[in-house]
């Protein structure tokens, strides 16, 4: 008898701004004006009153910021 193996796609996790500042080492405003440039993951309208972010995304951004300043040394 064979078993199937399930084979499940990873969670996406989704952060708030609280969270995002922690991981970036950035305040809301300079998050914000990342974002209005561009440079920056969108945010996620969940609600009216409530925004987040992809953890995966504001991760990527991190790993891009570490090598674009490794190329710059």
């Amino acid at each position: 008898m064979s078993h199937l193996v399930s084979q499940q796609a990873p969670v996406a996790r989704l952060i708030r701004i609280a969270e995002v500042e922690r991981t970036t080492g950035l305040k809301r405003a300079s998050i914000y004006r990342h974002m209005a440039a561009g440079t920056f993951p969108a945010s996620i309208k969940l609600s009216p009153a409530c925004t987040a972010w992809s953890e995966a995304e504001v991760q990527a951004w991190i790993a891009q910021r570490i090598a674009a300043s490794r190329e710059a040394a």
